[in-house]
């Protein structure tokens, strides 16, 4: 019988791309107001080297197209300070509601930099809504996932094996590997958006199941079923 869900953040409970349009518009504050350039221009711009060219070296790129004499790692510092206003999936909220007066064990495992990540906690609320979180960032970065510490460590805390426990998230890059490995059933979440939607591995690196939403593992838990596909 399944008693702990434990979830991925980033994507699987929100649309973290909130976080990085926020944190970009306080750059562009910072960088319009200190060199009287058009602030909305400045965010426009990093949006759009975000789709072209990705994550990386989006402030390098706006710094040289602008002649701006910045220190890039003080750009940084204000994107990992930046606190933007977020807001959980409906169906992500309602499920942890309903799964807590089920009585699941609720916890949360996720990559990061670990003042962001707090960050996201914080405005997310999500600490009244979970038993347990660990950004694996406060271990050390060789303890990112897919390294299977933080699993267990939350079986630990939780004082429960690996077959009472679900893992959900949405990277298939390093979500499901170390959780299968330790015999944690794992479920992959294919929201309509986010950075992994599109990426599709060997079946070891998948989760043995897939959903589009948590409306659907409520449905799975209350028949004790997780062989959707």
């Amino acid at each position: 019988m399944i008693k702990a869900l434990i979830f991925d953040l980033d994507d699987t409970l929100y649309y973290e791309k909130e976080y990085v349009l926020g944190a970009f518009k306080e750059v562009a504050y910072y960088l319009g107001n200190k060199y009287r350039k058009n602030e909305e221009k400045l965010y426009f711009r990093m949006k759009e080297i975000l789709e072209e060219s990705g994550r990386g070296e989006i402030f390098n790129i706006i710094c040289e197209e602008n002649s701006f004499d910045e220190d890039i790692k003080a750009l940084v510092d204000i994107y990992r300070n930046s606190k933007p206003k977020l807001e959980l999936y409906e169906d992500s909220e309602e499920f942890l509601i309903w799964a807590r007066k089920n009585g699941y064990k609720l916890g949360i495992i996720t990559d990061g930099c670990s003042k962001v990540q707090w960050n996201k906690i914080k405005a997310l609320e999500i600490e009244k809504l979970v038993d347990k979180i660990i950004v694996t960032d406060d271990l050390g970065k060789e303890f990112w996932k897919p390294h299977k510490r933080s699993y267990i460590d939350m079986m630990n805390y939780f004082n429960i094996d690996a077959n009472k426990c679900i893992y959900i998230g949405d990277n298939p890059n390093k979500d499901f590997i170390g959780a299968r490995e330790l015999g944690i059933q794992t479920i992959r979440i294919l929201r309509e958006n986010g950075d992994h939607i599109r990426t599709f591995l060997d079946k070891e690196y998948e989760g043995d199941f897939n959903i589009k939403d948590l409306w659907k593992l409520q449905i799975l838990l209350e028949n004790n079923k997780f062989d959707i596909k």
